[in-house]
């Protein structure tokens, strides 16, 4: 084992007044004796300022717990045995970050108040009146003592969230297994029983009466303490709960105290539609929840892009360690914007399904399809080099740009799309070869679109070769 002086002092040697008198470690404990209450304060109060930070701590709680304990924590950390060799303190990191997990309170925060008590740390020690070789090294010994407790909080505290966001996960398949059927009609019916009970209230107590705010109804808890954990802020979500907060907050004022509208509507019939609206959310929310557990795209049924990052990973790790070919295609339906100002957003939508089901027809069952964006649509080619992936892609633009699009009464539609496909060139990260299909698409819509672009594939020194080149 090292002490801390041996691992930051290298061969050069202390004067021998510094070495006994003046210690780095003796020097950094006195610091802490002496100015830990203002390393402390000036910790809190650059947190205090900040509105992320607000939401965990504040003046009071400062005052009557944290402060002491954080000068604790950096009394124990500048005086005795290195962290690095202390199973005892480093227990007690581990812990530190258990705690903010729990709570959870962001990490960087953390290491936001470190680097605040580093910096003042720095001024206080420019000011001693000690060999300059001393406290630089002690400067050094700080650094190193923080960064490691830091960087042990840091783990515990990101091993405990995973740990959590599991056990999170592991609940809402729980929730979601719960017959969804059943948990779905029950929510309606308790949102109709709060309409007809309104209604009621209304008729028997007339204008002026107290009404009960949906928020506070059965209902409303469902969606503060279930339904939120299970729809995971969709925007389906977001709309229903700008809805009741719109009945609660506007709504039912006005009737409870009636006012002539200028345009002569009435609050009964937008609460009328405002909760029929809820209904039809609510359901379509329990529809679209059924279909993407099961890893599908409601409207396409192409795979969901939430699984893309454990898929996508995995090929590439397999390509890498197996010495494979792995190509990514985007596919980009041309002007499908104008498709759906033109014809509105049902004949985009079946436009989506069909070009969803030309894709499927010209891949093999072990490629994977995914819905990516509005129109786009990512598929990965395992074990395909860029010839046949270019194949590939010419096939499906040909089926499309040859393909009728029924869409009902619009009747039949002349839809193309833009390709851009990338070759796995040994890259770790799993971004750099979408983002090289994506920058191919790039080019094949300033192309003119209807065309199949390919990325360059690079080489030793990152240098660009255009695949297929003549």
């Amino acid at each position: 084992m090292f002490t801390d002086e041996e691992r930051i002092k290298g061969s050069a040697k202390l004067p021998a007044h510094s070495r006994h008198s003046h210690a780095p470690l003796k020097l950094l404990a006195e610091m802490a004796a002496e100015h830990g209450r203002e390393l402390v304060a000036l910790f809190y109060d650059t947190l205090l300022r900040d509105q992320e930070a607000a939401q965990f701590l504040n003046h009071a709680v400062v005052q009557e717990r944290l402060s002491s304990s954080l000068i604790e924590w950096l009394t124990q950390l500048f005086s005795g045995q290195d962290i690095r060799d202390s199973p005892e303190k480093q227990a007690r990191q581990k812990i530190i970050g258990e705690v903010h997990a729990r709570i959870k309170i962001p990490v960087h925060l953390v290491m936001t108040g470190a680097l605040v008590i580093k910096t003042r740390l720095a001024e206080l020690l420019q000011g001693q009146a000690v060999d300059p070789l001393v406290g630089i090294r002690a400067l050094q010994l700080a650094d190193a003592r923080m960064d490691t407790a830091v960087m042990l909080i840091s783990q515990s505290y990101v091993k405990d969230t995973t740990a959590r966001a599991r056990l999170d996960e592991a609940y809402r398949l729980f929730s979601l297994d719960q017959d969804a059927a059943v948990d779905k009609e029950t929510q309606r019916a308790s949102l109709m029983e709060w309409s007809q009970n309104t209604l009621f209230a209304l008729l028997q107590a007339g204008p002026g009466g107290g009404l009960l705010r949906l928020g506070d109804s059965a209902f409303g808890l469902w969606l503060r303490h279930r339904a939120q954990f299970m729809f995971e802020q969709s925007a389906q979500f977001s709309t229903v709960v700008r809805l009741v907060e719109r009945i609660d907050e506007m709504l039912l004022p006005e009737l409870v105290a009636p006012r002539k509208r200028q345009d002569g509507s009435s609050a009964l019939a937008d609460l009328r539609a405002a909760v029929d609206e809820i209904s039809f959310l609510v359901a379509d929310l329990f529809q679209t929840l059924s279909t993407m557990e099961g890893g599908r795209d409601p409207l396409t049924r192409a795979l969901n892009r939430r699984f893309l990052p454990a898929i996508l990973g995995r090929e590439v790790t397999f390509a890498k360690e197996n010495g494979t070919a792995l190509s990514v295609m985007l596919v980009d339906i041309d002007h499908f914007k104008a498709i759906n100002d033109r014809h509105g957003h049902q004949v985009g939508d079946e436009v989506l399904r069909q070009v969803a089901q030309v894709i499927v027809g010209n891949v093999r069952a072990t490629d994977f399809v995914f819905r990516y964006g509005g129109e786009e649509f990512l598929i990965v080619l395992v074990e395909t080099g860029i010839e046949a992936a270019a194949n590939i892609a010419e096939r499906i633009r040909a089926d499309m740009e040859g393909h009728i699009f029924e869409t009902g009464s619009s009747g039949g539609l002349s839809v193309t799309a833009s390709i851009g496909i990338a070759l796995h060139s040994g890259h770790p990260d799993q971004k750099f070869l979408i983002k090289a299909a994506d920058e191919a698409l790039y080019r094949a819509k300033a192309a003119g679109r209807n065309t199949v672009e390919l990325a360059p594939i690079y080489g030793e020194g990152g240098k660009g070769i255009w695949p297929l080149a003549t």
